[in-house]
């Protein structure tokens, strides 16, 4: 069974960083695009970054910069990070772990991990 678990949300104030972290289990996920996804309020939920499992990385025009995605393999699980820098209010989402399946219709979601930019 396939699980994705974020951590590391929390207030931070604008300039500042924060890392998050996503834990995925269940799957060798050699066959999927991992990726970072947010959804601010009243907004609808967008694409933050994606990494594959040759770590090739794609981000959204708003974090080019500022935010890294990142990928580590233990024998059990993955670990997909984002790394934020430089943040600002306009980063303040709920943000998403993904798991694409890359040859169909596969999704695997996180519950979120809640990020507020605030001073």
């Amino acid at each position: 069974q396939v699980q994705l678990v974020e951590s590391g949300g929390g207030l931070v104030q604008p300039g500042g960083s924060l890392r998050l972290s996503c834990a995925a289990s269940g799957s060798s996920f050699s066959q999927y695009v991992m990726g970072w996804y947010r959804q601010a309020p009243g907004k609808q939920r967008e694409l933050v970054a994606t990494i594959t499992s040759a770590d090739s990385t794609n981000y959204a025009d708003s974090v080019k910069g500022r935010f890294t995605i990142s990928r580590e393999r233990d024998s059990a699980r993955i670990t997909v990070y984002l790394q934020m820098n430089s943040l600002t209010p306009e980063d303040t989402a709920v943000y998403y772990c993904n798991a694409r399946f890359r040859y169909g219709t596969i999704n695997y979601w996180g519950n979120g991990a809640l990020v507020t930019v605030s001073s």
